[in-house]
């Protein structure tokens, strides 16, 4: 039997910890070796245990979850890293990814989900839930690769898939409603992404939503 994976998990809230130690502790291929309540235990614990994997969440106290990625990898420790975040927030996983962690998991996902990016990371791939573009992902880590590309502006690297497929569907002439109904997602979902997209873009219409996508090459 292979070792077991060793875990140091970082949060500051007391019931997201046990909540992921319930969640794994049937798992005979994962163990727990430490638990830290702020950024700056996490440093210590990695030192002390030096663990296969660090399940960190990304809003504590003394020290974010970004900065300890950043110290560690300052100190060129590998450690595989997983980020824990309440929200689908484009500027975290952004951050994230930059600083050097290897996967982005939402609170709340679910067990298998959960399982499948421990694993995935801990055998040296990277994982990141949520609607996350694999564009972007591919830009963020291969940045020779995107240095060599048309220079574009930060408004087509943070368009997620889900936008885009909004995007596509407004540009063939659906309304809220007809892109709902594509997504199968509310009216009002469609609504807000409709929003979001053309805030994000800065644009006012549809017409000028054209021309920034052309202008681009979002699709």
């Amino acid at each position: 039997m292979s070792n077991p994976i060793r875990v140091v998990l970082a949060d500051d809230h007391v019931f997201v910890r046990d909540g992921i130690k319930s969640l794994l502790e049937n798992e005979p291929h994962i163990e727990v070796v430490g638990e830290a309540t702020d950024g700056l235990e996490a440093l210590k614990l990695v030192e002390i245990n030096q663990p296969d994997l660090l399940i960190l969440d990304i809003r504590m106290p003394n020290m974010t979850g970004i900065e300890v990625v950043e110290k560690l990898r300052s100190q060129s420790n590998f450690v595989k890293i997983v980020m824990l975040s309440m929200h689908e927030s484009e500027e975290y996983v952004l951050k994230s990814i930059k600083a050097g962690a290897d996967g982005y998991l939402l609170k709340g996902s679910s067990k298998d989900e959960f399982l499948k990016a421990l694993n995935t990371v801990s055998e040296g791939g990277k994982y990141f839930s949520g609607d996350i573009s694999s564009i972007l992902i591919g830009q963020l880590t291969h940045p020779t690769t995107f240095s060599e590309t048309k220079q574009l502006s930060n408004e087509e690297m943070m368009i997620t898939k889900r936008e885009k497929e909004i995007l596509t569907l407004l540009l063939s002439g659906k309304g809220n409603k007809e892109i709902a109904e594509a997504l199968d997602i509310s009216k009002r979902t469609a609504e807000v992404h409709r929003f979001n997209l053309m805030k994000k873009l800065k644009v006012k219409n549809l017409i000028e939503l054209s021309n920034k996508a052309n202008e681009f090459s979002l699709l």
